[in-house]
């Protein structure tokens, strides 16, 4: 089996990312091979493909008729009819977030893989996130979570609103270290900037009794990515932003000595162990696209799976109808 050819549909800001990271691994990995971009804009697709030494492809057709996988950077209204084609030529396909707009065209991309015989997979880049990575053994039923989401205001991804858009990230993340589908949903949202929603909160509940409290904004002045899991016996900070971390861990004689007739506030602080988490090297995008091209080849399980990306989807359904009920509460006052 040859070099696995790869090539990129979209390149806009996101797109041309992909580009960049696939001609990196190409370097460096002599199984990858980036082929070429295809774009809308022709003069865009152009000048991507001189920046990273491939073929700009003129026809959406033409690309996939070159390679065997293919990445899509397109706006998320036309995810369903590119990932169907490129699954229908016989290419694997890695979606960006969020899979689709709803969980009915996903459901139909799912379906569109299954019948082609070919990976359907989705970039929540935030799993490859080093600190996530580190941080992720010692996620173990977390009890509540709390999540902030805060990027500056930029003209791009108006199509969906900052649910779809930033807070689905850790909608994953939620859904990955609790295994579970929320029982229960409540939401607030406010369009600032734009139509759509550009700030938002949501309450996750689950089965076993946890809740998740995610904050999302893309109106905010400072950019903060930040997700804390608190358990029975630890505390785990993650800070993706900044890609550090630390562990918290109570030892149960702390809480002993916090009895009565225990040994007092000294000894129970003396229970807590802490440490930062040691955080490897590496740029979340690269990995996510090693671990999806490593994957095609069977060695490992690759990037997010459709189906996770569906799950992920389906949670930012309800909380977007979450927020819509809260808004018609307002409207009727």
């Amino acid at each position: 089996m040859g070099a696995l050819r790869v090539g990129v549909w979209g390149v806009g800001t996101w797109g041309e990312k992909h580009a960049r990271v696939w001609r990196r691994l190409a370097s460096q990995d002599p199984e990858i091979d980036l082929v070429g971009v295809h774009d809308q804009s022709l003069e865009r697709a152009r000048a991507v493909a001189g920046s990273y030494e491939c073929r700009s492809f003129e026809s959406a057709s033409a690309l996939l008729g070159a390679v065997d996988a293919v990445t899509i950077a397109t706006p998320t209204v036309a995810h369903r009819v590119v990932a169907e084609a490129a699954l229908g030529a016989g290419c694997h396909v890695l979606v960006e977030k969020p899979l689709a707009t709803t969980t009915a065209e996903a459901d139909a991309m799912l379906a569109a893989a299954t019948r082609a015989g070919r990976t359907l997979q989705v970039g929540h880049v935030e799993r490859f996130n080093p600190v996530m990575m580190a941080a992720r053994e010692q996620v173990h039923e977390p009890k509540f979570v709390e999540g902030h989401r805060l990027a500056v205001f930029q003209p791009r991804s108006l199509d969906i609103d900052v649910v779809f858009d930033l807070m689905i990230h850790d909608i994953d993340l939620v859904l990955e270290a609790t295994g579970q589908t929320p029982s229960a949903i409540s939401a607030v949202g406010v369009a600032v900037l734009s139509e759509n929603e550009d700030i938002a909160n949501a309450r996750l509940e689950f089965p076993d009794g946890c809740v998740a409290n995610l904050t999302a904004s893309r109106v905010s002045q400072e950019r903060l990515r930040r997700i804390r899991f608190f358990q029975s016996d630890s505390y785990l900070s993650v800070d993706l932003y900044e890609r550090t971390g630390e562990h918290l861990r109570v030892d149960p004689r702390a809480r002993a000595a916090l009895a009565p007739g225990g040994a007092g506030l000294m000894a129970a602080l003396a229970g807590i162990q802490r440490a930062k988490f040691a955080v490897p090297e590496g740029e979340p995008l690269e990995l996510e696209l090693h671990a999806f091209a490593r994957g095609l080849r069977g060695e490992g399980n690759g990037a997010a799976s459709g189906w996770a990306g569906r799950e992920a989807l389906r949670v930012a359904e309800a909380v977007r109808e979450a927020m819509r009920r809260r808004m018609l509460q307002w409207t009727a006052r």
